[in-house]
């Protein structure tokens, strides 16, 4: 089949979409704020660490400046930093690593399983240390990472576990909800995640009290009250107004998560002959599909094809860390994490966001299997 609909667009992700419902409502939120001056640690915020621990089914959220100091406070919060190792995926994003470093710690970077694309834990355990204080598994594009496995290895090793849930807010691994299945969990709120705010945002997750309590000192330059600073802490505090914004669009978070395993389910249809691999969903798990990744020969050409017909794209993530320019103090050379590399090559990140119509995604399928289709009559 020839596709005739070259004009049409696809962008990547569609915030807009998303709150233009109810975008009236976030308005008036930002304008009270504005009127009251509330802007720094106020009600809203309170209340939205109450409601988003509550829908991770935890005692206690946090609500720092980005996932990244999520990570990174967590981490000092357990006294973990030089000297210490911490385990983690190679194909995560960078700020993953990133949060280690800050801390003083070393990354330590291990392979994927090949289904999930999330953390090997063979490949983790053999990686483990007398030096190895922690190991953050990251749920990514929205797919828990297999915790069960993760969290007996920790058990036997007295590891500190971190989910970095950054990609699954609201995903489920054995019916509980991910970022209260560790020790404690970071969350994004960056602008294109599940639930995003109107700039950066972050969440600590824990059902640690000492933890709870540790951490919201350090994000408000080390003080438990008011010029009365008992930590060397940092200035790493969720504005209000984010605070606001994020509390009234949790409510459809749950509703925002259910369309996107509808679109997922349609693209995972249509393209189920396509030739290309489409993403795998482990048993009792329920994934929220931040993004959804297929795996493909001639990624490029596939990518530049869908392009030509308006179709956007991603690639999540094309060098690995352990090979980016950044971490060759860490002395890793190609080869060292085998699968990561190859999918490096091979992944390309579809258009995914909840209002996507049935009509967009059998176009984009289409275009696909039309390429695929030409690959195998070449």
């Amino acid at each position: 089949m020839i596709i005739k609909e070259k004009s049409k667009r696809v962008p990547f992700v569609d915030l807009w979409s998303q709150i233009e419902p109810f975008s009236n409502e976030i308005f008036e939120i930002i304008e009270n704020i504005i009127q009251r001056s509330a802007f720094v640690l106020g009600e809203e915020l309170s209340s939205f660490e109450t409601a988003f621990a509550n829908y991770c089914e935890a005692k206690y959220a946090v609500g720092v400046d980005s996932g990244t100091s999520a990570l990174e406070l967590i981490l000092r919060a357990y006294d973990i930093g030089e000297g210490d190792e911490v385990i983690t995926a190679g194909n995560t994003f960078i700020a993953t690593a990133f949060a280690i470093s800050y801390s003083g710690a070393t990354p330590v970077l291990v392979d994927i399983n090949p289904n999930t694309q999330t953390i090997d834990p063979m490949d983790l355990y053999k990686k483990i240390t007398e030096h190895t204080k922690a190991i953050i598994p990251v749920h990514l594009f929205g797919h828990p990472a297999d915790m069960n496995t993760i969290l007996d290895i920790a058990a036997k090793h007295n590891l500190i576990v971190i989910e970095d849930a950054s990609q699954a807010h609201g995903a489920r691994y054995r019916g509980m909800r991910v970022g209260g299945i560790g020790n404690a969990a970071a969350f994004s709120f960056y602008p294109s995640k599940n639930l995003g705010a109107f700039g950066e945002g972050g969440m600590v997750v824990t059902n640690d009290a000492q933890l709870n309590d540790i951490v919201r000192i350090l994000r408000d330059q080390g003080q438990n009250r008011k010029y009365h600073h008992e930590l060397k802490g940092y200035n790493h505090r969720l504005d209000n107004l984010q605070a606001a914004i994020l509390g009234r669009k949790l409510q459809y978070l749950d509703t925002w998560n259910a369309a996107r395993r509808r679109n997922a389910a349609r693209y995972n249809q249509m393209l189920s002959s396509s030739g290309v691999i489409i993403p795998y969903s482990a048993p009792n798990v329920e994934p929220v599909y931040h993004l959804y990744v297929i795996l493909v020969n001639h990624r490029d050409e596939l990518r530049e094809y869908l392009a030509e017909r308006g179709i956007a794209t991603g690639i999540h993530y094309p060098i690995p860390i352990h090979l980016q320019p950044a971490y060759r103090d860490l002395g890793y050379q190609k080869g060292d994490l085998p699968i990561t590399e190859q999918y490096a090559e091979r992944i390309l990140s579809l258009p995914m966001y909840p209002d996507m119509s049935a009509e967009t995604i059998e176009f984009v399928a289409s275009v696909i299997n039309e390429f695929m289709s030409g690959q195998r009559n070449y």
